[in-house]
């Protein structure tokens, strides 16, 4: 139930600790896990923050020196702990705090679940797919470097780097590699050269060591800060066989720290060796192709067409007079032809015309409307006819059979 209050009946301080101390109290005994960032042993007494390796929020845990001698192996800065721890409220000071009654390291076997569940959850999630990985720049500008403080990592990095390509620039963020702090300035240190323009890629490299000091490097929020780079990331956390959650989010995974600096630059006498062969295949290319060009022109100058030009010009003129006899000879053939088709009609026409059978001896006898007589029977007595010879005509009038005629 809230505890009422205003500004004219206000609550004593005592009475608002007193009640916090209460509603405290009743959370009970709780077995807490985090990792411990500080731990100070002041005569019987040991003072241990505990840290969330997750989330930036830490707590104070009290216990005894039996308690804290009690673990096994020795709890030490750095390491992750679960404490059996009873949730105390004082207050006279208004501080909370946790009174530890028990103690225990958190074992190899462990860890490895609790890595393998968080590796499912964000794998789930979709934060390991390959479709969201970015190919890395050809030959970055900058390379951002993320490692430990005077590293054999920056090391190996910047020299196989150099070695490769004698002109990488780096941008080198040092930070803590392990213990309780590493993740956070892990993170910070991404998000500055994420958003430094001229940095093309980020390695974040670090050498070999225990499943414990790789821990960092699987943590919940520098996968999630990983994911979330606009910048390619590189991981080359400890060697072949350390597999942190790191290198599941990163755009690619390298061995160890110089397998990373082989893969992020290319090798300058490769690619000289490169551009050496392909101008090589060009001068080839155009070579062999100027020399079929020129083979080309010099038949095309060889034929007869361009070795003499008037030669082809005289023998067209000779197929043109040929061509030209070979017209006027096939004209006269058809104009022969055609006089010769044109008399034998002609005498056909006078053959068969009136006017010769005329000059025979016949006659033709022709009523005077012109009509044509053909028998006696048609002519009427003392009808006038006309008589057509072939140079004249003659009129006369037909008689019946008693005339004298």
């Amino acid at each position: 139930m809230a505890l009422e209050s205003s500004a004219e009946s206000p609550v004593p301080v005592r009475t608002v600790l007193a009640l916090v101390g209460g509603w405290i109290g009743r959370l009970g005994r709780v077995w807490v896990e985090g990792q411990i960032a500080e731990c100070a042993i002041r005569g019987g007494a040991v003072f241990i923050t505990l840290r969330d390796p997750v989330a930036a929020v830490s707590v104070r845990v009290i216990c005894t020196r039996q308690v804290f001698d009690a673990a096994q192996p020795p709890p030490a800065e750095g390491a992750r702990v679960v404490i059996w721890a009873r949730p105390d409220f004082n207050a006279n000071r208004g501080s909370f705090a946790l009174t530890g009654l028990e103690i225990r390291a958190v074992g190899v076997g462990e860890l490895l679940a609790r890595l393998e569940r968080l590796r499912r959850q964000l794998a789930s999630e979709g934060l390991f797919s390959a479709e969201r990985k970015r190919l890395l720049p050809f030959l970055p500008g900058v390379i951002g470097l993320i490692c430990g403080r005077g590293s054999a990592a920056e090391r190996d990095v910047m020299q196989n780097a150099a070695q490769r390509w004698p002109a990488v620039r780096f941008r080198v963020e040092e930070t803590a590699v392990q213990g309780p702090y590493a993740a956070e300035e892990v993170i910070d240190a991404l998000q500055r050269l994420d958003s430094d323009p001229e940095v093309d890629v980020i390695v974040i490299a670090r050498g070999g060591g225990s499943l414990e000091d790789l821990l960092p490097f699987s943590d919940e929020a520098l996968i999630r800060a990983v994911a979330a780079c606009r910048t390619p990331v590189v991981s080359a956390i400890g060697h072949e066989q350390d597999t942190p959650l790191l290198d599941y989010v990163a755009d690619l995974r390298a061995s160890t720290p110089t397998d990373a600096a082989k893969r992020v630059v290319p090798d300058v006498g490769e690619q000289l060796a490169l551009v050496a062969q392909l101008r090589g295949r060009a001068r080839r290319h155009v070579t062999g192709w100027l020399d079929r060009e020129t083979a080309w022109l010099e038949a095309i100058r060889s034929r007869p067409v361009l070795a003499d030009p008037v030669r082809e010009i005289e023998r067209q003129t000779e197929r043109v007079d040929v061509l030209l006899q070979r017209a006027r000879t096939s004209l006269d053939a058809s104009l022969a032809r055609a006089g010769d088709d044109v008399a034998h009609t002609r005498a056909r026409l006078l053959a068969l015309s009136p006017a010769s059978t005329l000059r025979r001896g016949y006659a033709i006898v022709q009523r005077s409307d012109d009509g044509v007589v053909r028998s006696a029977a048609e002519v009427d007595p003392g009808e006038t006819l006309t008589v057509r010879f072939a140079a004249d005509q003659l009129t006369v009038r037909a008689c019946g059979d008693g005339d004298d005629g």
